[in-house]
C-alpha cells in the first residue's frame, strides 16, 4: 500500500513512506494535479467559456426556433452557465447559405439550415431531398437517429461544420393558389417555387412541373402576383408564412421529409473541450426530443387555422408521385455515399 504526502517547504519536496507488513520500502508518486477544481467549484466553471452564437431565417413563433431555445437552455444549464448560447432568428445575419459560409469561416459557431442548403456544401446531404425515402414518420425518426447519419455529422469537419442534430420539419407536400395536386400530370405548365436545392428542382423537373426556386421570404408575394402557381412545404408555412391566405388547395402527397440541422463551426468545435462537447451534443439530442413534440402540436394547430381560412386539404394517392420519381433516385446511386446511405434507410424500413 502507498501513503504519500506532498509539502512545499523551502523548495524542497519531503517524501514519507510507509513500510507493508512485508517490510519492504515502497515507492510513493505524487497524483495531485495543479489546476485542480477548488472547493464548491463545478468542473464546468473550470473550463474556458464561451459566449456561442447561433443564427437561422425562421421566425421566433416557428416550432424549430422553439427547440433552439430549449437547445440554448440545455446548454448554459448543463454548463453552470459557462457556456452561452444568443439566438439570432429571422434571418437577421443572411440567408441560410450566406450564415453557412460564415460558420464555415468561424465568424458565426452555429446555425440552423435545411439539409437541403446543406448539399451545397456537401453532397451526401442531398439524400434527404430525395422524394419518398422515407416510409412514414416513424421510418424517418429511426433514419435520423441511426450510426449513419452520426457519421454524416462528424464527416465534414473538412468542409468547416460537424452536424449536432436535426430538428423535424415534417412531410412537405404541394400548395397551390387553387388548383390541387392530385396526379404529377397536375404539375405539368406549373410553376413551383422550390429551395435553392439541386435536388428539389430534379424533383419538380421529374414530375413535369417548372422549379422557381427563390427565397422562403419571397413565396407569399411570388404566390399573390402570380410569379409562381404553387410551392411545396409542410401545412405550418400557411399559417407561420400567412401562405394560406393565397394559396387555398394543399394535396398530401408527402414527397419528403426534409430535417432541419443543427450545424456548429469545426474551428469553434475543436476550441471545446471533451466536457463541453459532450454538453453540446446532450443538450442537443434532448432539444431535439423536446421539438418534436412542439412540432405535432404545431402541424395539428396549423391544419385547424389552415382550414379556417379557407384552405382545403386534398388525400391523393402516393403511387404514381413515387413512381414518377424512381429515375431520379437512381440516377442520385451514382454517387457512392448517397447509396450507401439510401441501403441503410432502406434497410430499416
Amino acid at each position: 500500500m502507498k501513503k504519500y504526502m506532498k509539502a512545499l517547504g523551502i523548495g524542497s519536496l519531503l517524501l514519507f513512506a510507509a513500510a507493508c507488513g512485508n517490510g519492504e520500502e515502497q515507492s510513493s508518486g505524487d497524483n495531485s494535479t495543479s489546476g485542480g477544481s477548488s472547493d464548491g467549484e463545478s468542473a464546468a466553471q473550470q473550463e474556458e467559456s464561451h459566449d456561442l452564437r447561433l443564427a437561422h431565417n425562421l421566425g421566433e413563433d416557428h416550432p424549430v426556433h422553439k427547440g433552439l431555445v430549449d437547445f440554448k437552455e440545455r446548454v448554459e444549464e448543463k454548463s453552470d452557465g459557462n457556456m452561452t448560447v444568443k439566438i439570432f432568428p429571422n434571418g437577421t445575419l443572411g440567408s441560410e447559405n450566406e450564415v453557412l459560409e460564415q460558420v464555415q469561416n468561424g465568424g458565426i459557431d452555429m446555425t440552423k439550415v435545411s439539409a437541403g442548403a446543406l448539399e451545397n456544401f456537401a453532397s451526401e446531404y442531398a439524400v434527404f431531398s430525395l422524394p419518398y425515402v422515407f416510409e412514414d414518420e416513424d421510418h424517418f425518426f429511426e433514419s435520423m437517429e441511426s450510426d449513419a447519419v452520426q457519421e454524416l455529422y462528424e464527416g465534414t469537419e473538412e468542409e468547416g461544420f460537424i452536424g449536432v442534430t436535426y430538428y423535424d420539419s415534417g412531410a412537405r407536400s404541394f400548395y397551390t393558389q387553387d388548383t390541387p395536386i392530385e396526379h404529377p400530370d397536375d404539375l405539368k405548365g406549373m410553376k413551383i417555387r422550390v429551395m435553392n436545392s439541386e435536388t428539389q428542382i430534379d424533383m419538380v423537373e421529374t414530375m413535369g412541373g417548372s422549379p422557381t426556386p427563390m427565397p422562403y421570404g419571397d413565396i407569399y408575394t411570388g404566390l399573390q402576383q402570380g410569379v409562381i402557381d404553387g410551392a411545396e412545404s409542410n401545412p405550418t408555412a400557411l399559417t407561420t408564412g400567412n401562405h394560406g391566405e393565397v394559396a387555398k388547395a394543399f394535396s398530401y402527397d408527402q414527397h419528403t421529409r426534409i430535417p432541419d440541422i443543427a450545424v456548429m463551426s469545426a474551428d469553434t468545435w475543436n476550441t471545446l473541450s471533451e466536457n463541453q462537447q459532450e454538453i453540446i451534443k446532450t443538450s442537443a439530442e434532448e432539444s431535439t426530443e423536446t421539438q418534436k413534440e412542439i412540432w405535432s402540436e404545431a402541424v395539428e394547430e396549423a391544419k385547424t387555422e389552415a382550414k379556417e381560412m379557407g384552405v382545403e386539404f386534398y388525400e391523393v394517392d402516393k403511387e404514381p408521385f413515387r413512381e414518377a420519381v424512381e429515375p431520379m433516385i437512381e440516377d442520385y446511386r451514382e454517387d457512392e455515399a448517397i447509396a450507401d446511405l439510401l441501403d441503410e434507410f432502406e434497410s430499416l424500413r
